[in-house]
């Protein structure tokens, strides 16, 4: 039987290694997106919302998330328009427009994974059943979830997206932060 020579050198060196870009995007999320997200206004935003949707349920989740979609769907944007003029959403936007292209979307959720700011339109308006919120409010992690990076079609940006859970001045999680970043632009 032969041993290739790289097996030989270097027998329990780990098959799978983080990429480069992990380092970046967590070090940029650490220093620049969460002092944006730990504001009064940010804080405050999802206190609010946490308050109006302390009890609802799963199913109205999934019909505010289809109604939500369904207006992009028709270009019929209530929801949307009603998100996007709140204060906290102006603020986000601002961040972004500062971030110099790094940042090309950033939005909070309450605790349930419902969208409370956003900077631009999003996709869905429930995060609840993803990853982003999954990896990280609902299963109590304090890290910083950094998703594979893609080459965005249109763009042709290398993107990722971040996400970390939002605490209240008590030290509770209180929703997530979701941030993309152009990785080319670090």
């Amino acid at each position: 039987m032969t041993v290739g020579l790289a097996t030989f050198l270097f027998p329990l060196m780990p098959v799978h290694a983080e990429p480069a870009y992990i380092p970046l995007v967590r070090d940029y999320v650490e220093k620049q997106v969460r002092p944006i997200v730990e504001t009064r206004l940010v804080l405050n935003a999802i206190a609010e919302q946490n308050a109006k949707f302390g009890n609802v349920s799963e199913m109205d989740m999934r019909v505010l998330d289809e109604t939500y979609r369904s207006e992009l769907d028709q270009h019929h944007l209530h929801m949307v328009k009603l998100l996007l003029d709140k204060s906290v959403s102006h603020y986000l936007k601002a961040r972004q427009d500062a971030s110099q292209g790094v940042i090309l979307e950033f939005f909070v959720t309450d605790s349930h994974g419902l969208n409370v700011g956003q900077s631009t339109i999003t996709a869905d308006y429930w995060q609840g059943d993803e990853e982003k919120y999954l990896r990280t409010f609902a299963n109590s992690s304090r890290e910083i979830f950094i998703d594979r990076a893609e080459r965005n079609e249109s763009t042709q940006n290398l993107e990722t997206q971040a996400s970390f859970v939002v605490m209240d001045e008590e030290n509770r999680p209180i929703g997530v932060a979701i941030v993309t970043i152009a990785i080319d632009a670090l």
